[in-house]
């Protein structure tokens, strides 16, 4: 395989499905407003899309030990693509919401399965520069989703966020000539763990969005059956190993955090500058775009400090400045558009830096055959995050139909805080239990 143009080129898919995301916050008031839907019903769209791409991104990678992973991707970029042609032409809610799920399972492929094409056929003194494109892919939709999905809303209504993403049907005969030829092994994949996974997301997030106890007790049972299953399966969906190290444990629950506030933040910025200061899609992506594109220059160099430096005070710091930004926005959100492009210039980077060092920090402390699961789990814990979040903040919004407009965003802003001061708590306790030896699997 040619890794130097390879990995350029799947670095374009990645970029196009994390601006699948990025795109839509921007242009959801416009979607709100079009269907005449409120915010609860509407944060489906972006939370929905990021529980099911979760989820897809760990099964896909788990097909990959028993799968070619050429095949795997063209599947995924298929469905990606039929789906977005699906939600082109779609003109009701349900339709629109159902687009968004079928995308989310085929752009899961894309993520899981370039990491592990990295690990598996680039040699180890040119891996971490191929990761690094890979991950450049993601930081720049970070950067220009907000305005592409701005301006296309503007010309095109957000039907045409769906057609671009089209251009995923591009990549598939590129990449299935430049990938390697795999042979399927016999098929090891635990259906039962990972059906049982996602009956219980699934349904704890329902149970939130709906306010179901019925959708609770399927959830809590869902979770003590998959508990149980796990110890008596012999390689089973999640590893019961990862989840006994005390301080693998802890980095998933500050990643966790960290994606309530990276997808809480992306989907009530668009709201206020929308519904506060009456911006068009277009100023949204434009106000946005600062903070994206920095994070995105900025994000190379703080992975040489990093490395020289070490990933505690990294961590530690980064949160600190994420809480001066979360704070200013809580504070003086009502006076102008303006506090949300300073607060984003702070905030982007600095959630950048957070999840680069969670990763390379999980990369450390488990062993080389455990790193692959490790991290898929971590990327799951982390989108299960933004989805129960962006949930949460449609529901909190709409609770608080009754107060201001301004009045409402602030005590949400002031909510995230309280999320903040705790992830900083465990990055403190992470500090003080740190496991750096290898644990037996």
């Amino acid at each position: 395989m040619n890794d130097r143009i390879t990995i350029p080129i799947w670095a374009i898919g990645s970029f196009l499905v994390l601006m699948n995301t990025t795109m839509f916050n921007v242009s959801l008031p416009s979607i709100i407003t079009t269907l005449q839907i409120d915010a609860g019903l509407g944060s489906w769209i972006v939370s929905g899309y990021s529980i099911v791409f979760a989820l897809s991104t760990i099964i896909f990678s788990r097909l990959s030990d028993s799968l070619p992973i050429r095949n795997l991707l063209t599947i995924g970029l298929s469905i990606l693509g039929v789906s977005s042609i699906i939600g082109y032409m779609a003109d009701s809610f349900s339709l629109i919401l159902l687009a968004r799920l079928l995308q989310a399972c085929g752009a899961g492929a894309v993520p899981g399965l370039g990491m592990i094409l990295a690990s598996r056929y680039i040699p180890v003194e040119r891996r971490g520069r191929a990761i690094t494109v890979l991950a450049s892919g993601s930081i720049l939709a970070f950067g220009l989703g907000p305005v592409i999905g701005g301006a296309l809303t503007q010309m095109m209504g957000f039907h045409g966020l769906f057609l671009i993403i089209c251009l995923v049907f591009v990549l598939i005969p590129v990449l299935w000539r430049l990938l390697p030829r795999e042979t399927s092994q016999k098929l090891q994949f635990d259906f039962v763990g990972a059906l049982l996974t996602v009956i219980a997301t699934a349904s704890l997030l329902l149970a939130l969005t709906q306010l179901s106890f019925l959708y609770l007790l399927i959830g809590i049972a869902a979770i003590v059956a998959n508990v149980r299953h796990l110890r008596h399966k012999e390689k089973p969906f999640i590893y019961p190993a990862l989840l006994s190290h005390a301080g693998y444990r802890k980095l998933v629950m500050i990643g966790f955090c960290a994606f309530i506030l990276n997808m809480s933040n992306l989907f009530l910025m668009p709201l206020v500058l929308s519904q506060v200061f009456h911006q068009s899609a277009a100023a949204i992506g434009l106000t946005i775009f600062p903070g994206a594109i920095l994070s995105s220059l900025v994000i190379p160099f703080i992975g040489r400090l990093i490395d020289k430096h070490g990933n505690f005070r990294f961590l530690l710091g980064a949160h600190f400045v994420l809480i001066i930004s979360i704070l200013i926005t809580a504070v003086f959100l009502p006076h102008s558009p303006l506090v949300i492009l300073f607060s984003y210039v702070l905030f982007a980077p600095s959630l950048s830096t957070v999840t680069s060092t969670l990763s390379n920090e999980v990369s450390q402390i488990l062993p080389k055959e455990m790193v692959g699961a490790g991290m898929g789990l971590l990327q799951l814990s982390q989108f299960l995050g933004g989805s129960f979040s962006v949930a949460l903040c449609g529901l909190l919004l709409s609770w608080e139909k009754g107060l201001p407009v301004q009045a409402a965003f602030q005590n949400v802003f002031f909510l995230l805080f309280l999320v903040l001061l705790a992830a900083i708590v465990m990055v403190i306790r992470y500090r003080s239990t740190r496991q750096v030896q290898s644990f037996e699997a």
